[in-house]
């Protein structure tokens, strides 16, 4: 189940919903993105995220279908929000279950490393008076890479 929206998610809400009358699954894996403030001069004082509305919702549909067919998972459930957000403010939400432990956690691992990298949005931080958008990390393209390895049996 995919969601894109633009207020608060209710965590403990969403896990029981997800949750309830499931007897089937062993295992859940919860990750929550949340804004940050940073670290040292300039820290952030808001964060805003946009989103092309169908095509958003197709490219989440699209990787979540790819953790689907990777790993028997019984339920999934991601969350991005967009717009203005400050930090403390949650900005998304990937939960997993599964029968077992392992496909739980490395669904999860694997759904964020790909919203991450391959989800439409773009964000804009303010800093003071200075607004900048924020750039793709090395980091988390290796992390996406990672799971191209495992794909391909390398």
């Amino acid at each position: 189940m995919i969601r894109v929206q633009e207020h608060p998610f209710d965590v403990g809400a969403e896990l029981a919903a997800l949750r309830t009358g499931n007897t089937v699954s062993g295992a859940t894996a919860l990750f929550i993105g949340t804004v940050r403030e940073g670290a040292g001069v300039g820290k952030i004082s808001d964060m805003t995220l946009e989103h092309y509305p169908g095509m958003t919702e197709k490219a989440l549909a699209d990787i979540e279908q790819q953790a689907r067919e990777r790993w028997p998972l019984d339920e999934t459930l991601i969350i991005h929000r967009y717009g203005r957000m400050e930090p403390g403010e949650d900005i998304v939400m990937v939960i997993v279950l599964s029968a077992h432990r392992a496909a739980a956690f490395e669904a999860c691992e694997f759904l964020m490393d790909w919203l991450k990298t391959s989800a439409p949005f773009w964000k804009l931080e303010t800093r003071g008076d200075e607004t900048t958008w924020v750039e793709a990390k090395q980091s988390d393209d290796a992390a996406r890479k990672r799971w191209l390895k495992d794909a391909s049996g390398e």
